[in-house]
């Protein structure tokens, strides 16, 4: 099986909000050879205003994701353009009438096209950046079975209430564009969406990021320059899909496994898997301290600390060359035991 695209139809899914989204797809994306065992499976789960092609600079032989070893699979998730959307949804489900999914949902379907289209009997990893971390520690809890190892960078297990507010700021962007109109435009909503991209940036990289003028690194000669960049990426992105997978995020927390009401501390401590936990040391909105009391929860779980200057970008599939030396490390290191 050489790489390639899978779109697995799902039919309608009923979703923990008690909505349902209709003739749902699941788009996803693989990588190398999957054993006559089927059991030389990693996953990696999309992160925000990412699809699987973000992973790609990390995957192939010899890469951080081993495409001579393993077989890698990237699952976009519901409301990234690629899955079913706001912007591709049929009409009962499309623009604003785009159901609440969770986290929760998205990884029960990725489960179901890993285990029905894929019939894969193990999973060696579920590793991911951000929103893939959240889907990585969500695997972790509601299958123990299925997933040998996590490795979540820059990321959490729930969406903590500092979080939250942030998400709140970028989401309030859009919204307060009167082009946007509730989600009903006819044009793109530009001005909501460059400042959207304008306010996350300032989130997504660290204090010492800008006084130490890192961006230059990028390519970019002035601040500015970066802005604007934020500004253009951002208008490549519809604007209920931002918000949809917003609300997976904000909404995101792995205590809803818990059917004894336990919480996320239960959930937690329900986990199997050999885990390494790896926040960045400058992330603004995932910080370090909260991965702390993840690892104290996890029986098998390890605290290894990004050493970076570039906050949450740190774990930004090939930014960041010294964070992708840590995390290479860090996967083989997972993947030996």
């Amino acid at each position: 099986m050489a790489d390639q695209m899978i779109e697995y139809e799902l039919g309608d899914v009923d979703l923990l909000s008690g909505e349902t989204l209709r003739s749902a797809v699941l788009v996803a994306k693989s990588w190398g050879r999957l054993s006559a065992e089927r059991d030389n499976v990693i996953v990696l789960p999309t992160y925000y205003t990412g699809t699987h092609e973000g992973y790609a600079p990390l995957v192939g032989p010899g890469n951080v994701f081993d495409t001579d070893r393993y077989f890698v699979v990237s699952p976009n998730l519901f409301g990234n353009g690629e899955s079913t959307s706001p912007s591709n949804a049929v009409d009962a489900n499309s623009g604003p009438r785009f159901p609440q999914v969770d986290v929760y949902d998205n990884v029960l379907c990725q489960h179901r096209l890993l285990t029905e289209n894929l019939d894969v009997t193990n999973i060696q990893l579920v590793a991911g950046w951000s929103m893939g971390a959240i889907q990585a520690f969500h695997w972790a809890v509601a299958f123990p079975d299925l997933v040998q190892r996590i490795l979540p960078w820059c990321g959490s297990a729930r969406c903590s209430p500092h979080n939250q507010v942030f998400l709140a700021g970028v989401e309030a962007a859009p919204r307060a564009d009167p082009i946007y109109a509730d989600g009903h435009y006819d044009v793109p909503p530009e001005v909501g969406l460059k400042a959207f991209g304008r306010v996350y940036c300032g989130w997504a990289y660290s204090q010492a990021f800008f006084r130490d003028a890192l961006w230059r690194k990028l390519g970019f000669e002035t601040l500015d320059d970066l802005l604007s960049f934020w500004e253009a990426d951002h208008l490549e992105w519809d604007a209920n899909d931002l918000l949809a997978k917003l609300r997976s995020w904000h909404t995101a927390d792995v205590g809803k496994w818990c059917q004894s009401g336990g919480g996320y501390e239960q959930a937690l401590s329900s986990i199997r898997a050999q885990a390494i936990v790896m926040p960045s040391r400058t992330d603004l909105y995932f910080p370090p301290e909260d991965s702390v009391v993840e690892v104290e929860h996890i029986p098998n779980a390890e605290l290894r600390i990004i050493e970076s200057a570039w906050g949450h970008c740190a774990g930004g599939p090939g930014r960041d060359a010294g964070a992708m030396v840590q995390l290479h490390s860090a996967v083989k290191e997972l993947l030996a035991h």
